[in-house]
C-alpha cells in the first residue's frame, strides 16, 4: 500500500471528494483515482484496488469504486463497489468484493462484544441467565448450559480470553444493499443483508457453502446468527441464538430464545423458548413460551402459558422429541408431555408424561384425556420420521449440531417400557374392571389403556435388542447415556476440557461410538411387526381417505411408498 500522488488529490477534488488527511489515506499500487467521486474521507483509510467489476445482479455488472459516500477509519479490500452511503460508514474493516450500496449509518462504537456474552433465561423466564449465546453455541452446549453451571462459565472463560476488537468487520463477497442502520456488527463472508431495519450487537456467520440471509425489515440485536441461516421479511429478533439453516420470517417476533437445525418459524413469536431441531411454527397468533421442543409442530394458534400462579413468568415444561400441538391447542406449564405425542384442547391439569409415549392428549371442557401409544400407529408419524433427514438443509461441513434421526431408539425405548409398567400398575391399582383410570390429574379410558399396551409391545418388537440398562438422554437431537454425559460434565467442571471445540468434538465421538447400541437387528420377529406397523400406517391412510381428507390419487401415491 502506498500514500495518494498529489496528482489522485488533485482528480479526486475535482470529483467532489474531501479528506481531513490525505496523507492518512493508504491506496492499492494500482490505485483508480477515476474510480471514486463524491467522497468525505476521515481518520485512517486503507483502499485496496479497484480494478475489475462487481456483480449487482445476474446479468448486470459495475466497474469496482466508491461512489457518494463518508467513509471514518475504514480499509476496504480488493475489487469492492460501495455507493450511494445515507450516513456513513466507521470503524469497520471491509473484505474483497464486497457490494454495499444504498445504505444508512454502519458504525463500530465502544469495544465490540458482536452478542457474544449475552446470557439469556431460555425456559425459566423469569429466572437468572442460563444460556450463553456466542459463535460456538449448539443445541448440545446450549442442552448442557441449562443442566450445568460449569458449561456457561467455560464459554464466558472463552469469550474472555478473545483479543479485543475495536472495529467491525465485513467478510468477503458480502452483499449490504437497502439497510438502514448498521452497529457493531461482525459480518462473515458471503453473508447478504438486503433491505434489513438495523443489526445490531450481532455476529452473522457465513460462508461460500452455507450462506447467510438477512431480509427486509428485518431487526436483529444482541444475537448471533449461524451459517446457512435466514431472517428476513419483518422478523424481530433480539437476544437470541438463530442457530444453522434455520429460517425466521413473515413478521415472526423472538425473545430470548434459541433455535437450532432447520428450525422454520414463520408469523407468530417465541419468548424464552428453547427450539431445538426441526422445530416448526408457521401460524400468526402462535406463540411459543417458556418450552423446549425438537422435532416439533405447533398447530395455528397454539401457546403455552408460563404463569401457572401469580408468582410470575417462572413455569416452564418440555414437549419430548416429535411432539406436537393442535390448532388451538394451550397447555398451562408446568407440563411434560412425551415422545411423538399429539395434544389437542386446553390442558391446564400440568401433566407429567414422559412415560406415556406416542399418545394423544386431548382435553375436553370437563377432562383432560390420555389415549397411550396411539400416534405409533398414524400416517404423521411415519412421514415424519422420514421426512426429517431428507429436509436437513446444512452442507456436510456446517454440522456442529448433531441429530440424530433413528427409529427407534434407546431413547425413546426406555419410555415404552417405562410406559408398559405405568399402564399395568394403573389397573393393578385402581382395578381391572375400571371403566377410567386417574394419572396425573388426566384420565385413560379401560380400552385405551389395554390398546396402549399392545402399541407398546408392538414398538419393543419394532426394537430387537436388550432393554436399555442405563438411562438415555436426549440432548436437543442427539441421544446418548447418562452416565457418558455426567462425564463429560465432570471433566468440563475439572478443567480437562476446556473449549466449546473440545466439548463437540467429544460429543461426536460420543455419538459414533454409540450407533452400535442402537442399530436394528433385522430378526424374523422385527421384520413382521415393521410389516404390522406398516399395515397400521396403511389403514390410517384409507381412513383418511374414506373421510374424504384426501383423493384418490394421493392415497395411490402414498401407499406406494409404504411397500
Amino acid at each position: 500500500m502506498r500514500n495518494l500522488t498529489n496528482t489522485e488529490i488533485a482528480i479526486l477534488e475535482q470529483q467532489g471528494c474531501t479528506a481531513e488527511d490525505w496523507m492518512q489515506i493508504l491506496v492499492a499500487d494500482d490505485f483508480q483515482a477515476n474510480r471514486i467521486s463524491r467522497v468525505n474521507f476521515f481518520g485512517h483509510i486503507v483502499i485496496g484496488s479497484l480494478l475489475g467489476m462487481v456483480t449487482v445482479e445476474e446479468g448486470f455488472q459495475r466497474p469496482c469504486g466508491i461512489y457518494n459516500a463518508t467513509l471514518k477509519d475504514v480499509s476496504i479490500g480488493d475489487g469492492c463497489f460501495i455507493e450511494n452511503v445515507g450516513g456513513y460508514i466507521a470503524d469497520y474493516s471491509i473484505s474483497d468484493h464486497c457490494y454495499i450500496a444504498n445504505i444508512g449509518i454502519m458504525t463500530t462504537q465502544g469495544i465490540p462484544a458482536f452478542g457474544n456474552g449475552t446470557v439469556v433465561s431460555v425456559l425459566n423466564e423469569g429466572g437468572d441467565g442460563n444460556v450463553v449465546i456466542y459463535d460456538r453455541l449448539t443445541a448440545q452446549i446450549a442442552w448442557l448450559m441449562l443442566h450445568d453451571e460449569s458449561v456457561r462459565q467455560m464459554a464466558l472463560r472463552e469469550i474472555a480470553s478473545r483479543p479485543q476488537m475495536d472495529k467491525g468487520e465485513v467478510g468477503e463477497g458480502c452483499r449490504i444493499v437497502g439497510v438502514k442502520e448498521i452497529q457493531n456488527a461482525l459480518i462473515q463472508s458471503y453473508c447478504e443483508i438486503q433491505g434489513a431495519s438495523r443489526l445490531s450487537n450481532v455476529t452473522l456467520l457465513s460462508s461460500d457453502d452455507a450462506p447467510t440471509y438477512i431480509g427486509t425489515d428485518t431487526i436483529i440485536e444482541n444475537t448471533v446468527v449461524a451459517l446457512g441461516a435466514t431472517v428476513t421479511d419483518g422478523a424481530k429478533v433480539d437476544n437470541c441464538f438463530v442457530g444453522e439453516s434455520v429460517h425466521i420470517g413473515k413478521g415472526f417476533s423472538a425473545e430470548a430464545s434459541l433455535f437450532f437445525a432447520n428450525s422454520y418459524m414463520d408469523n407468530g413469536e417465541s419468548c424464552a423458548a428453547f427450539c431445538g431441531p426441526f422445530s416448526c411454527s408457521h401460524h400468526k397468533s402462535t406463540l411459543l413460551i417458556g418450552g423446549q421442543f425438537s422435532f416439533y409442530n405447533a398447530g395455528s394458534g397454539t401457546n403455552q402459558s408460563n404463569h401457572a400462579y401469580k408468582m410470575g413468568p417462572i413455569h416452564w415444561g418440555i414437549l419430548e422429541r416429535g411432539a406436537k400441538t393442535a390448532s388451538g391447542c394451550h397447555i398451562l406449564w408446568p407440563a411434560h408431555i412425551g415422545v411423538f405425542s399429539m395434544v389437542m384442547g386446553k390442558v391446564a391439569e400440568h401433566p407429567r408424561i414422559q412415560n406415556l409415549p406416542f399418545s394423544y392428549v386431548i382435553s375436553t371442557r370437563e377432562k383432560t384425556y390420555i389415549v397411550p401409544g396411539i400416534n405409533l400407529r398414524t400416517v404423521g408419524t411415519w412421514r415424519d420420521v422420514g421426512k426429517w433427514p431428507k429436509r436437513d438443509g446444512r452442507p456436510q461441513l456446517a454440522r456442529r449440531d448433531i441429530i440424530n434421526h433413528s427409529f427407534p431408539n434407546p431413547y425413546i425405548i426406555q419410555f415404552v417400557y417405562a410406559g408398559i409398567e405405568l399402564l399395568n400398575t394403573l389397573v393393578e391399582q385402581q382395578g381391572k374392571d375400571a371403566d377410567e383410570y386417574k394419572f396425573e390429574g388426566c384420565y385413560i379410558k379401560r380400552r385405551a389403556l389395554l390398546a396402549g399396551l399392545k402399541y407398546y409391545q408392538l414398538a419393543l418388537r419394532l426394537y430387537p435388542s436388550a432393554k436399555p440398562t442405563d438411562e438415555w438422554l436426549d440432548l436437543a437431537g442427539m441421544i446418548a447415556p447418562k452416565k457418558q454425559i455426567d462425564d463429560l460434565l465432570t471433566d468440563i467442571e475439572e478443567g480437562d476440557v476446556k473449549t466449546s471445540d473440545e466439548v463437540v468434538s467429544r460429543l461426536q465421538t460420543l455419538n459414533r461410538d454409540n450407533r452400535y447400541q442402537y442399530s436394528i437387528v433385522q430378526t424374523i420377529d422385527y421384520a413382521e411387526a415393521h410389516d404390522e406397523w406398516l399395515d397400521m400406517v396403511r389403514r390410517d391412510a384409507e381412513k383418511e381417505f374414506e373421510m374424504g381428507d384426501v383423493d384418490e390419487q394421493q392415497l395411490k401415491e402414498f401407499l406406494e411408498k409404504l411397500k
